[in-house]
């Protein structure tokens, strides 16, 4: 498998864990189980190839798989992930209101 595709699943696995933990944190953003799973994956993705990006040593977990990079991919994918899903939570929030 190609190195950026491992990190890509990582980072969405990441994303998608801290969109649920986003969601289930805070009831006023919270979009329903696949919702915060959805918003948070794509959170993670995006966020994570951002970080990867601006932190190049991310960017090689999958050249130089140690466990310090793993974490890193997925700590930057789980914040991603739930500073989505807290965004789109409160849009949605406020356009119902």
């Amino acid at each position: 498998m190609s190195g950026m595709l491992i990190n890509l699943i990582i980072q969405i696995i990441g994303g998608a864990i801290g969109g649920n933990v986003a969601g289930g944190a805070a009831k006023n953003v919270d979009l329903g189980t696949l919702g915060n799973t959805i918003a948070g994956a794509i959170g993670g993705g995006v966020g994570g190839q951002i970080l990867g990006m601006v932190i190049p040593m991310l960017a090689n977990s999958a050249a130089t798989p140690d466990i310090g990079t793993i974490i890193g991919q997925v700590a930057g994918g789980g914040v991603a992930g739930a500073v989505l899903t807290a965004i789109v939570g409160a849009l949605k929030n406020r356009t119902a209101a």
